[in-house]
């Protein structure tokens, strides 16, 4: 039975985290995204985030965001959530779901703590911005 079930592999699609200017704060923070990299647009697209690790010989964890997007289109990217300060010295994960095609999709990616920062950026050429790619 389990070698009948068919799961897709994600390609092309990423969570990213880009540094961008914020009014609120006055100052740039950094942000998670979903970067569709794809010729394809996306649909029902659905993201849930944690983040867990140890601060000061401390157990933290946040609870559980979920954001969900109608269609995410081809070469885009979406803002899904503000990363606080404090969130960026712990692992962070996000879930993401979505559809193409009429097939689900679904992958875990994760930002390793200290891993957010402008020595990791790359160039994400869709959208011509730079950004942390999450693994």
């Amino acid at each position: 039975m389990k070698k009948d079930i068919i799961i897709p592999e994600v390609e092309n699609v990423y969570i990213v985290a880009i540094k961008e200017w914020n009014e609120d704060f006055g100052e740039n923070s950094w942000y998670a995204y979903i970067l569709n990299n794809s010729s394809e647009k996306l649909e029902m697209a659905m993201v849930v985030s944690s983040a867990s690790g140890i601060i000061n010989n401390e157990e933290r964890k946040t609870g559980s965001f979920r954001h969900a997007f109608n269609e995410v289109l081809p070469e885009t990217a979406i803002k899904v959530e503000l990363l606080e300060n404090n969130v960026l010295q712990l692992n962070n994960h996000f879930m993401l779901t979505y559809f193409l095609n009429g097939k689900l999709y679904d992958k875990n990616f994760i930002f390793e703590a200290n891993s957010i920062k402008e020595e990791n950026t790359s160039e994400l050429h869709s959208i011509n911005r730079l950004g942390v790619i999450g693994k």
